[in-house]
């Protein structure tokens, strides 16, 4: 059984949607939602293209980003949420939206146990190698749609040394043979230790990168202060959001600038639930992000494991594993084709 674990996206959309479900219970300020505890929402039957059937389970933390100030409640939010899902007996759970980040930022490593449980970090992924073949596909495709020659285009990659940035950063060096990789990042001493690893790659600043770039992917947070020349970037230009919130078109779009929502796919069939549009996608049913598939496909594959788990561990093979179990279990990337032909109309 897969689990997915998640939240919504504003206190306010999260208060809407309880009441809207009968949690009457939540219908309070943002100190009730602070102390609620999970919620086990519904079971979900899934059937991949190969028409093999699996079952699992959608809990929601009742953490929202309004939260994230209070650090105390953060980590419970997350840590509960865990608990529910071994104690429900899931073997493979995805820790989705910002609760892989809180998981990842505020090292809840060191809090295994919770009350009387002590979790087993076996049953748990980040689902970041999913994510990071997903948007590394993304970006060989839609390139290619909007005629950017990959072979003679520089790459930006914002957040490089995070643990998708540097995976997305390792595929793009061996596998898709950019010209030349743009690398962003924060910290200047772990982009010293990732260019040194690529054998390559040139280190810039944020506003140094951006005009030299035909693609930029994102998987960082973006500054709230960020303001961009339009007129001085490249067209067209890709622009990949794979960071959490998806908030790039609120910035760019427009005049040859083309933002594509990243690490998010579609399934080949409907899925009977209730909860996809917590996510907020265009196609509920069938579009979900790219670490909450990562839970299915262990289930298809029957690999039950913290497949994705710790910073800068994914590996070029664990994304060419998951990377065939997604296509061959019907998933398939987000692509411009519809943002295209709606412009062309």
């Amino acid at each position: 059984m897969f689990g997915l674990i998640g939240h919504s996206t504003s206190f306010e959309d999260a208060r809407k949607k309880a009441l809207e479900i009968g949690y009457d219970h939540l219908d309070g300020d943002l100190d009730v939602w602070c102390s609620a505890p999970p919620q086990f929402l519904e079971q979900i039957e899934v059937e991949s293209l190969t028409g093999k059937k699996i079952e699992g389970a959608y809990i929601d933390s009742c953490f929202v980003p309004e939260m994230l100030s209070r650090f105390k409640t953060a980590r419970r939010k997350v840590l509960n949420a865990m608990e529910l899902a071994q104690k429900r007996g899931i073997d493979i759970s995805a820790l989705g939206g910002f609760t892989s980040i809180i998981f990842e930022n505020f090292n809840l490593l060191k809090h295994q146990h919770v009350r009387n449980t002590t979790l087993e970090w076996e049953r748990f992924t980040t689902g970041n190698t999913h994510t990071a073949w997903v948007i590394c596909r993304q970006l060989e495709n839609n390139a290619q749609l909007l005629g950017i020659d990959l072979s003679k285009a520089n790459v930006a990659v914002v957040g490089a040394t995070g643990d998708i940035g540097s995976a997305v950063c390792r595929w793009l060096s061996s596998r898709t043979g950019v010209a030349e990789l743009l690398l962003v990042a924060r910290q200047q001493k772990p982009l010293v230790e990732l260019q040194a690893e690529l054998g390559g790659g040139r280190i810039l600043s944020l506003e140094e990168a951006l005009p030299e770039a035909d693609v930029v992917v994102w998987v960082a947070s973006m500054p709230r202060t960020l303001e961009i020349d339009m007129e001085s970037l490249r067209k067209p230009c890709l622009m990949i959001d794979g960071g959490y919130p998806k908030n790039l078109d609120t910035k760019f779009a427009g005049g040859g600038v083309h933002v594509l929502k990243g690490g998010i796919v579609e399934f080949c069939n409907d899925i009977s639930w209730d909860v996809g549009w917590m996510a907020e996608m265009d196609k509920p049913q069938r579009q979900m992000f790219a670490c909450f598939a990562e839970a299915m496909l262990l289930e298809f594959e029957n690999c039950h494991t913290n497949f994705s788990w710790g910073r800068n561990q994914i590996t070029l093979e664990k994304m060419d594993f998951i990377g065939m179990a997604s296509l061959r279990h019907g998933f398939s990337s987000l692509n411009l084709n519809h943002q295209l032909q709606a412009a062309a109309a």
